[in-house]
C-alpha cells in the first residue's frame, strides 16, 4: 500500500523492451532498497529486481506497458517515487494500492497566484468514480478533487506539490496515470453487485459514486 505522498523524484536512466515486458532502471535517490520490495513508479506499483544504494531495477509487464504511461519512459524521463508504507506511518494522502486504472489527460493549466488549476479528462466508464472532495491519485500524487463534471474534473496543485513532484511541468495534452479511490471502487462493487441481485438499494448506483 502507499499513501500517494511522493518521497522523491527519481530519473529514468534506461529502459529496455522485451517481447514479454521491460526492464526500468532508474536512478532513486531513496538511500538503498532492498530487493523484493514495492516501490510506486508514478503511481504504478513495481517489484525491486536489482538495486545499489542510489538505484534500481524493475520488470515491466505487458499489462503494465499497455495501461500506464510507463511504456513510454524513455531516459532522462523524471518520476515519481515512493516507498510502500509502514504501519504506524502517518497517512497524510490517501491509502493507495499502485495499480493503475487508466489514463487522464490534461486539458488545461492555468497559474492560480503560486498554484496551478488543472483540468483533467477521464475515460467514461472511470468518471463515476471521481467527486467532488473525494480523492484521486495522478502519477502516484494523492490530490483532491475541486469540481466534477461528466467525465472531467478539476485538481488544484499547491506550491509544494509543484515543487517536490513531476506535476510541476504539467502541459496539455499530457497523460497521466490514474488510481480512483480505493473506497469508492469497492461501493461501486457492492451496489452493482446488488442490482444483480435485484435489490432496491442498487437503483441509487449512479448517484451514489
Amino acid at each position: 500500500m502507499f499513501t500517494g505522498l511522493v518521497a522523491a523524484v527519481g530519473r529514468v536512466e534506461r529502459h529496455a523492451i522485451r517481447d514479454d515486458g521491460s526492464r526500468l532502471h532508474v536512478a532513486a535517490p531513496l538511500g538503498e532498497l532492498t530487493l523484493g520490495e514495492s516501490i510506486s513508479v508514478n503511481g504504478a506499483c513495481l517489484t525491486v529486481a536489482a538495486c545499489t544504494k542510489s538505484s534500481f531495477e524493475a520488470d515491466l509487464s505487458s499489462e503494465t506497458l499497455a495501461r500506464t504511461t510507463l511504456g513510454r519512459a524513455r531516459a532522462g524521463a523524471a518520476v515519481n517515487l515512493e516507498r510502500a508504507a509502514q504501519l504506524g506511518d502517518r497517512l497524510g494522502g490517501h491509502l493507495l494500492t499502485g495499480h493503475v486504472d487508466g489514463l487522464a489527460r490534461v486539458l488545461r493549466v492555468e497559474a492560480a497566484g503560486e498554484s496551478h488549476h488543472v483540468e483533467l479528462e477521464v475515460p467514461f466508464e472511470l468518471a463515476r468514480f471521481i467527486a467532488e472532495k473525494g480523492s484521486v491519485a495522478l502519477d502516484g500524487v494523492s490530490l483532491t478533487v475541486n469540481r466534477v463534471g461528466g467525465d472531467r474534473f478539476e485538481i488544484m496543485l499547491i506550491p509544494h506539490t509543484l515543487a517536490v513532484t513531476t506535476l510541476g511541468s504539467l502541459e496539455p495534452g499530457q497523460e497521466l496515470n490514474l488510481e480512483v479511490d480505493l473506497v469508492a471502487r469497492y461501493v461501486a462493487r457492492l451496489l452493482e453487485a446488488g442490482a444483480e441481485r435485484g435489490e432496491a438499494s442498487a437503483v441509487t448506483l449512479r448517484g451514489a459514486v
